[in-house]
C-alpha cells in the first residue's frame, strides 16, 4: 500500500517515519520530495582503464553549491535529507520527470530497504549533448513509501547503513564472504 501525504504526516509528527530536514511543502498527495546535497563524487581514472567489482573504487570527493555535469557525465550525488524508516516500510526513489525531460537520469537502484538509515546517493547521468547544472537544495525526485503486510524479520543493516555523502559503491566488501 502506498501511503498518502495525511499518513506521511501522520508518521513524521509520531518519530515512526524520520526525514530531516523536511519542509511541509516537501510533502506531495503520495510521496516526499528530495533535494539534492552538496557531496558529489566521481569515479578516479584508473591507469588500468578498467574498474573491477574485486578492489575498492577510488572517488574524487566534491562537496559544491553547485556541479556541472558535462554530456554524458556520470556522478554520484547525495540528497539534503537523512531518512531512517521503521521495520515495515519501503522505500522507492523516483526521479523528476522535468528533469528527465532534460536529459538528467536519476537513479539510485530505485529501492530503500525497511530499516534503512542515512542519506541517499543518487546516480546521475547526463544522457543530453549540453552540461547540466546542478544545484544544492533542489528537487531532484520523490520518496514514495509503501507499507509491508508486517515488520522485515531482518531489517536492513548493510554496508551503506548510515551513509552521509555520495558514497561510492562497495560492492568489493561482497568479495570478502566469498573468499
Amino acid at each position: 500500500m502506498i501511503l498518502s501525504d495525511k499518513t506521511i504526516l501522520k508518521m513524521l509528527k509520531d518519530h515512526s517515519l524520520k526525514i530531516f530536514p523536511v519542509e511541509k511543502e516537501q510533502i506531495q498527495p503520495a510521496s516526499v520530495d528530495i533535494r539534492l546535497g552538496d557531496t558529489f563524487s566521481i569515479v578516479e581514472d584508473s591507469s588500468k582503464g578498467i574498474i573491477t567489482m574485486q578492489d575498492e573504487i577510488p572517488y574524487k570527493v566534491i562537496k559544491s553549491d553547485s556541479y556541472v555535469l558535462l554530456p554524458h557525465q556520470f556522478v554520484l550525488a547525495t540528497t539534503m535529507e537523512y531518512i531512517e524508516l521503521p521495520d515495515n516500510l519501503t522505500a522507492f526513489v523516483e526521479g523528476r520527470s522535468s528533469l528527465g525531460r532534460m536529459g538528467l537520469f536519476i537513479q539510485n537502484a530505485g529501492w530503500v530497504d525497511p530499516g534503512f538509515r542515512g542519506e541517499i546517493t543518487l546516480e546521475l547521468y547526463n544522457a543530453n549533448r549540453c552540461a547540466i547544472e546542478l544545484k544544492c537544495g533542489r528537487r531532484v525526485g520523490q520518496l514514495v513509501f509503501a507499507k509491508m503486510d508486517q515488520a522485515a524479520l531482518t531489517p536492513y543493516n548493510g554496508k551503506y547503513q548510515g551513509q552521509v555523502g555520495a558514497t561510492g559503491s562497495r560492492v568489493f566488501l561482497d568479495n570478502e564472504s566469498v573468499k
